[in-house]
């Protein structure tokens, strides 16, 4: 990680003297342990505050919307899944590629905090380090090591694109080996199997604890509307209330609105405090387009989305289904 770490440095270094790009936007060590924080780079005395490590969990796309950026030539720092979400953006033309520089991370897997945290309770972490395939963590009187294979993020272990699909250079020159040992496949399997009955309680009993903070909207790369169907009102589409009703309504709304466009990168599944998995949902949805119209979102910026276009050929068994 810290060879990749400097030479994301020089590449960004050369990238602001010859005045390619205005901004970088990439990540620095945040204020506490197991965090890092985006950082906005228009100088290379700024450089040096860059990172690259095991905690840089959070999808950058979404500062590309920002109205400040939206005229500049902006460099973003991308690993897998955030490369993903950059090229939705690209083909559903709200994000221009040629004012975008797309420098490409090969990830080794991101770590959840929120597992580590877990393990070392009631414990406080001051300082955490990875070396290779190890967490090292300290506080006051304790050091402890983890594995660290068994802590990372939860998209990471079902993660088939660590490397960008698309960039302008990759870091490092070579992509890395996929980490993948989440088998959603035989999930999904088990799932279809059971009664509609039965598939309703599950998602009942995952959504009770909704509190309907819109974390998971929020954080999505890829709802980037200047206003979202929860907060109209003329019309109202979704009641206000935590009433499971009205929960379950606004997720399988945004469940449809993601359709063909989630890249499984958990940015909802990690900024929800109630730790709900929302993947189950996302993935099924995902095995539904695949099947029926040969589509996986975010790998080629020059393909429509399939939700978003119409061929004479496709699928429409819908139409008579029920009939």
């Amino acid at each position: 990680m810290e060879n990749l770490q400097g030479s994301m440095r020089e590449i960004v270094k050369n990238l602001l003297n010859e005045q390619q790009v205005d901004l970088v936007i990439g990540y620095e060590n945040g204020t506490i342990p197991l965090r890092t924080s985006p950082c906005f780079v228009t100088k290379e005395a700024e450089v040096q505050k860059l990172v690259w490590n095991s905690w840089c969990d959070l999808d950058l796309t979404k500062f590309l919307f920002k109205p400040e950026n939206q005229n500049k030539k902006v460099g973003i720092i991308v690993k897998g899944c955030d490369a993903r979400a950059l090229v939705v953006c690209i083909a559903e033309k709200q994000i221009e590629r040629n004012k975008t520089f797309i420098i490409g991370m090969p990830c080794p897997g991101i770590l959840d905090r929120k597992k580590i945290e877990a393990a070392i309770a009631p414990k406080e972490i001051l300082e955490a380090e990875v070396i290779e395939d190890q967490v090292i963590v300290k506080g006051k009187d304790f050091e402890q090591t983890l594995p660290k294979k068994d802590y990372l993020q939860t998209s990471c272990l079902a993660c088939h694109y660590n490397n960008p699909p698309i960039y302008d250079v990759l870091v490092g020159g070579e992509p890395i080996e996929l980490l993948t040992t989440e088998d959603w496949d035989a999930k999904l399997s088990e799932f279809e199997a059971k009664s509609p009955e039965e598939r309703w309680a599950y998602f009942t009993t995952l959504l009770r604890d909704c509190i309907k903070c819109y974390a998971c909207r929020n954080a999505c790369p890829l709802c980037y509307c200047k206003e979202c169907f929860v907060d109209q009102t003329q019309p109202q589409w979704v009641g206000k209330t935590i009433d499971l009703s009205d929960i379950m309504f606004y997720h399988i709304m945004r469940a449809f609105h993601v359709a063909g466009r989630c890249i499984g990168c958990g940015a909802c599944t990690r900024a929800c405090p109630m730790n709900i998995d929302l993947r189950l949902l996302s993935k099924k949805l995902e095995r539904i387009v695949k099947e029926r119209y040969n589509f996986e979102a975010g790998l080629n910026p020059e393909e429509p989305p399939a939700m978003g276009t119409h061929k004479v050929d496709d699928p429409q068994e819908f139409v008579t289904e029920g009939n």
